[in-house]
């Protein structure tokens, strides 16, 4: 039933950022005055038109994912009023506004989080996890208490804790620390040799979240969605330098984008279960999911491939500087090569992604 519960989440997630990406094609033919003669909910074939809104058919299809747009004479130039007959900077606006509208969604979803959560205050240090049998568990403490002193140093840092730990394994220290405004003091050792993969005393640490200003949250949705962008795009320079372990450069098709998703939705539940206030009852794992997907899908369309976009961007190049433009059929033929090298790219991906499932923690 959770897997249930899950997959159809994934579904309406995925098909909401697909509907508007369509939408943005939608909106940007409407605004130059290209027809569009059909918005359909969901892919063909077409199960039944729901009605006729100005020129455009509004349909329901049989797939229940995602939608599409059909601007009045898409690939042929010969249609007046028709997409392909409008001038190139036009058709470079319409072949835009898809994958612009995925990077405003992604901006949307991180300035909402940002105004619930507010953002970390590096001053602050907080436990984000206790590890079960620890020197912190067996002391009493748990997710959520703030670290205030160790030998009553005062802590305003991750660094000047793990420094202070650090300076005393094997030796009883005196810890304090702040949980729902009270403060308490307990007693814990350091251990020299922790299991692998644990800390000396058995916390995972983090800082506090403090409100900030609506400026200031979508100022951080901007420069996170910009840093999100420059990652995507830095990305095979990073796996050519060795910095990007090959199993973080990998292609995902839907199935892993779904892996993914669950796994954020297994730590969102995670967190739920925990006294850890960041998170304020919000999805924020998810959240960021969609964010840096939505990020994702519209660079994604941009790249310079054949049936991408980006594609036939590139071939609106020459029409755009020199005022040549490349011949409909020589177009056509060039997109539809692409996207059969795109499908049995991701027939193979897909297959990848059922041998090699995605793990991101």
């Amino acid at each position: 039933m959770s897997f249930l519960w899950t997959l159809i989440q994934f579904i309406i997630v995925l098909g909401l950022l697909m509907f508007f990406h369509e939408f943005g094609h939608f909106i940007v033919s409407r605004l130059f005055k290209i027809e569009v003669e059909e918005f359909g909910f969901g892919l063909p074939p077409r199960l039944v038109k729901l009605f006729r809104w100005g020129n455009t058919d509004i349909t329901l299809n049989w797939i229940p994912f995602g939608a599409f747009v059909r601007p009045k004479g898409e690939n042929d130039p010969t249609v007046k009023g028709g997409m392909s007959n409008a001038s190139p900077w036009v058709r470079l606006s319409i072949l835009l506004g898809g994958p612009v509208m995925n990077v405003l969604i992604g901006i949307l979803v991180l300035g909402v989080m940002f105004m619930a959560i507010g953002q970390p205050n590096p001053s602050i240090v907080q436990i984000m996890e206790v590890v079960p049998n620890s020197p912190a568990q067996q002391a009493g403490l748990q997710s959520g208490d703030i670290i205030l002193a160790v030998n009553q140093d005062p802590i305003n840092s991750m660094a000047i804790l793990q420094k202070d730990i650090q300076a005393n394994l094997g030796v009883q220290i005196s810890l304090t620390y702040q949980r729902k405004n009270e403060t308490y003091t307990i007693e814990t050792t350091p251990r020299v040799n922790p299991p692998q993969g644990q800390g000396a005393i058995g916390i995972t640490l983090g800082n506090a979240y403090q409100s900030i200003s609506l400026g200031s949250a979508w100022g951080s949705a901007l420069s996170t969605a910009a840093y999100q962008a420059q990652q995507f795009v830095l990305l095979p320079v990073h796996f050519i330098e060795g910095q990007v372990a090959p199993d973080q450069a990998r292609l995902v098709s839907i199935k892993g984008i779904f892996d993914i998703y669950s796994q954020a939705d297994q730590l969102d539940v995670q967190a739920a279960t925990t006294t850890t206030p960041v998170t304020q009852g919000l999805p924020i794992f998810r959240m960021s999911f969609v964010s840096a997907v939505a990020i994702a899908i519209g660079l994604t369309n941009l790249l310079p491939i054949p049936a991408l976009y980006g594609g036939r961007i590139l071939m609106l190049l020459p029409e755009l500087i020199l005022r040549r433009r490349i011949p409909i059929k020589y177009e056509n033929m060039v997109n539809m090569i692409g996207m059969t090298a795109l499908l049995l790219l991701m027939v193979y991906i897909t297959l990848q992604d059922f041998i090699n499932p995605v793990v991101t923690h």
